[in-house]
């Protein structure tokens, strides 16, 4: 296996019934790659990231992850080994700070109190909440709990991130904020994967796009590529488009 592919999906398949939510969907992830993924509301975007981190088990398929499958491996040990997430729905621990939200993520590989704060702090400082560490996750914004949530990840020591529209409900001095900081957590290193809606978020990020409908992957390569795609177009507009 090449040693830069830190994730392979391969003919992966979830069903519920007689619905196939994702069907034999089969990609790799290079180390330190940036992949957005988009598609029609319904497409299996998100069902994908469940597969992924573990809240579900795949009717068939697997999930490499640095050589070794572990499609049968629970969401907790997924984030023991380097993957974390946001959720479209905020997770935030409402009656806990910025700060402990952040440290219990912290304690996954920290089991020191001040081991634990001390990271949590440097993590909200870089993603712009340390001056927010003591307010109650129930009291901040709508886009401090994006930033919120994504701290969380970054605090279990992620190799790999994944993002589930979260840029969702903000303005776009908020959306343009966050794609800063999406792009400086790339360019540190990190593996990031982004589901996303705004076509111009995507078309900001400049690097590779894969569409789903259906819960099939229609298109793979860069945003001019697959924005222009007739079969994409159609997936968006529901007809055929130049």
């Amino acid at each position: 296996m090449n040693e830069q592919i830190i994730l392979s999906v391969q003919n992966l398949t979830m069903h519920f019934g007689g619905l196939v939510a994702v069907g034999d969907m089969s990609f790799d992830l290079q180390k330190g790659d940036l992949l957005s993924i988009i598609g029609p509301n319904g497409a299996g975007k998100t069902t994908l990231f469940n597969l992924l981190t573990g809240q579900l088990q795949p009717t068939s398929g697997e999930v490499v992850f640095r050589g070794e499958d572990i499609s049968a491996l629970a969401p907790q040990e997924r984030a023991q080994i380097g993957f974390g997430r946001t959720f479209q729905i905020s997770k935030t621990l409402t009656s806990l700070t910025a700060l402990e939200n952040a440290m219990v993520g912290a304690f996954l590989h920290r089991r020191s109190l001040a081991e634990a704060s001390e990271y949590a702090m440097e993590i909200l400082d870089m993603v712009g909440l340390a001056h927010r560490a003591d307010v109650k996750a129930g009291i901040l914004t709508l886009s401090e709990r994006r930033r919120l949530e994504i701290a969380r990840a970054l605090a279990l020591d992620c190799s790999v991130l994944l993002l589930d529209e979260v840029m969702a409900g903000l303005n776009q001095k908020e959306v343009e904020s966050v794609i800063e900081l999406v792009r400086k957590l790339h360019a540190d290193g990190l593996t990031v994967l982004v589901i996303e809606h705004n076509l111009k978020v995507v078309r900001a990020f400049e690097n590779r796009v894969i569409v789903m409908d259906f819960g099939q992957l229609i298109a793979d390569g860069t945003p001019e590529e697959v924005l222009s795609d007739p079969d994409v177009m159609e997936a968006y507009l529901g007809r055929k488009s130049a």
